[in-house]
C-alpha cells in the first residue's frame, strides 16, 4: 500500500499562532503535515482571543492536508489539543476567550488558572456562561458531546463539561464544518502533555522543552519523586511523573527582537551563528512577561546586559539564545537538586528548527539533544491520541514505554564551554537581583506613607 493510500488518523495543535495539523499512519509515520494561522490574531489584545478564527484555522489546517494527502481527507480518527490553561465562554453575544497569556491566575496551578479565567469571563457573561477548554470547544463546534478531555491524573475542572479520557471517542463529525461527517473525534490534551507523550518521556531522566512562544522543561521520574509538586503530571506509562515547569517568553524573545530589528527571526539566527559562545559579553533576561518556572514572579522584566557600542543585532540574538538555555539550565539545577537529572532533552516546537539553538541548550545543559522530525510535537501527540481512539495502540496510562511510535530523532552532543558555566552564573545573578528590585519596589509601594 502507497504512503497515499494508507489509512492515517489526524492531530491538530492548536498554537499561539497557528493550528498544525499531521497525519500518521499505523506505524507512527509521519506522511503529511499542514499549518493555517488564525483570521484575524493580529488584531487580539496579549490573553484575549476571539475563538472563531481558532476553530476557521483548525479547520483550514486538516483542509490543507487533505489537500496534499488524499487519505487524510477520509481519516480514521480525528483529534485537537492545543494551548492552556485557555477558557472559552460561549452565551449571549458569540465566544470569547482567555488564553494562558493572560495574568489571571498565572500564578497558580493549571487548575487555578482555568477557574481564574472562568470567573473573569463569568463577570462578562453573567450566570448564563459556559465555558470549555480550547481544544474542547473546537471540537464541539465540530459535532462533539459537550465534554473536558482529561489527561491521566488531571483533577476535574468546575464547570468545563464532564470528563472524558485522552484518547477515548466523544463523538463524531457533524459536516457542517465541511470535514468529512461521521469521523471519530477523540478526546486531547494540553499541548505540553502530547508533546511529553510524542517525545518519549518514558523513562526516568528524559526531558523535554517544547518550544514555542513560551517554552519550559520537563523531565520524568520514578512516581513519588522529591521533585513532584503541584506541577507534576503522570506520564503515559503508569508509575512515572513528569516534574518541571513552564517559563514566560524564550521564543517570544526572538520574536520581540524581530519586531525591533526589522529582520526575520532566521535572518537573527543566520547572524547569531557568526556570534561566539558569551555573545561577547552580551547577556539577556528573557522575562518579557515576567517569568514562570522557576521564579514564578509576574513583575519581573526582561533586561539586556553588557552592550557597547560594538554590539549588533547578531549579538543580542545569540544572548537571547544562550538566555534561554540558561533558563532551562536554572529549572534543571532546581530539579537536580530534587533528585530529578537530566540525561537526554528533547528541543521541540519552532525553536527546534534551529540547529544552533539546540546546539546551545545541549552545551549549556551539558546533556544529548534529540530533535524529533517533524519538530510539532504537540500535534503528533494529538495523532496518538486519535490513534489510541482508533485503537491503533493503547491510551495515556494503559501502555508501558515502547509502546507507542515516536517521531524520527537527530542526535546532538553537547559541546562544553568554560564561558557557559560564567555565564549562567551571571544569568542567575542578575536574575536574583532583579527579584530584589521588585520586592524593594513592592514594599515601598506597600509602605504607609509618612506623616
Amino acid at each position: 500500500m502507497s504512503p497515499a493510500s494508507a489509512p492515517v488518523v489526524i492531530g491538530v495543535d492548536l498554537g499561539s499562532n497557528s493550528a498544525r495539523a499531521l497525519a500518521l499512519d499505523p506505524e507512527g509515520r509521519t506522511l503529511g503535515s499542514a499549518t493555517s494561522g488564525y483570521s484575524g490574531a493580529a488584531s487580539w489584545q496579549p490573553g484575549h482571543a476571539d475563538p472563531r478564527g481558532w476553530l476557521a484555522g483548525a479547520v483550514e489546517s486538516v483542509r490543507r492536508l487533505a489537500a496534499q494527502l488524499p487519505s487524510a481527507a477520509h481519516p480514521v480518527a480525528l483529534c485537537f489539543g492545543g494551548q492552556s490553561p485557555t477558557t472559552i465562554a460561549t452565551g449571549t453575544g458569540g465566544p470569547t476567550a482567555l488564553t494562558c497569556r493572560h495574568p489571571a491566575g498565572a500564578t497558580g496551578s493549571p487548575v487555578e488558572q482555568h477557574h481564574a479565567q472562568s470567573a473573569l469571563l463569568g463577570e462578562e457573561y453573567g450566570s448564563g456562561a459556559v465555558v470549555w477548554q480550547l481544544y474542547d470547544w473546537v471540537m464541539a463546534e465540530l459535532g462533539a458531546n459537550r465534554h473536558q478531555s482529561r489527561w491521566p491524573g488531571d483533577p476535574l475542572l468546575n464547570g468545563y463539561g464532564p470528563p472524558a479520557a485522552t484518547g477515548s471517542v466523544v463523538g463524531t463529525v457533524s459536516g457542517d464544518s465541511g470535514l468529512v461527517a461521521g469521523t471519530p473525534l477523540v478526546a486531547g490534551a494540553q499541548d505540553a502533555y502530547l508533546a511529553f507523550w510524542a517525545g518519549g518521556l518514558d523513562e526516568p531522566g528524559r526531558a523535554m522543552d517544547p518550544g514555542g512562544r513560551t517554552g519550559g522543561l520537563a523531565v520524568a521520574v520514578a512516581a513519588g519523586s522529591p521533585a513532584a509538586d503541584h506541577y507534576a503530571l503522570p506520564s503515559a506509562v503508569p508509575g512515572l511523573d513528569i516534574v518541571g515547569g513552564p517559563v514566560a517568553a524564550h521564543g517570544l524573545m526572538l520574536e520581540w527582537l524581530s519586531s525591533l530589528t526589522g529582520r526575520e527571526v532566521p535572518d537573527l539566527l543566520a547572524l547569531a551563528a557568526d556570534v561566539p559562545p558569551g555573545a561577547r559579553g552580551v547577556t539577556v533576561i528573557p522575562y518579557l512577561e515576567g517569568e514562570r518556572a522557576p521564579r514564578w514572579n509576574r513583575a519581573l522584566r526582561s533586561e539586556i546586559h553588557g552592550l557597547s557600542a560594538s554590539a549588533g543585532p547578531g549579538d543580542i540574538a545569540r544572548a537571547a539564545l544562550e538566555g534561554a538555555a540558561y533558563g532551562l539550565a536554572h529549572i534543571a539545577l532546581e530539579l537536580a537538586a530534587k533528585q530529578a537529572p537530566i540525561r537526554t532533552l528533547v528541543c521541540a516546537g519552532s525553536p527546534a528548527r534551529s540547529r544552533l539553538w539546540c546546539s546551545v541548550k545541549a552545551s549549556v545543559l551539558g546533556v544529548p539533544v534529540e530533535v524529533p522530525d517533524p519538530v510539532d510535537v504537540a500535534a503528533y501527540g494529538a495523532a496518538l491520541a486519535a490513534g489510541a481512539g482508533a485503537g491503533w495502540w493503547p491510551a495515556p496510562g494503559k501502555g508501558r514505554g515502547g509502546d507507542w511510535p515516536r517521531p524520527r530523532m537527530t542526535l546532538i552532543e553537547p559541546e562544553p564551554d568554560p564561558v557557559y558555566e560564567e555565564g549562567l552564573r551571571q544569568f542567575l545573578a542578575l536574575g536574583d537581583a532583579g527579584v530584589a528590585r521588585v520586592a524593594e519596589r513592592e514594599a515601598r509601594t506597600a509602605a504607609p506613607a509618612a506623616v
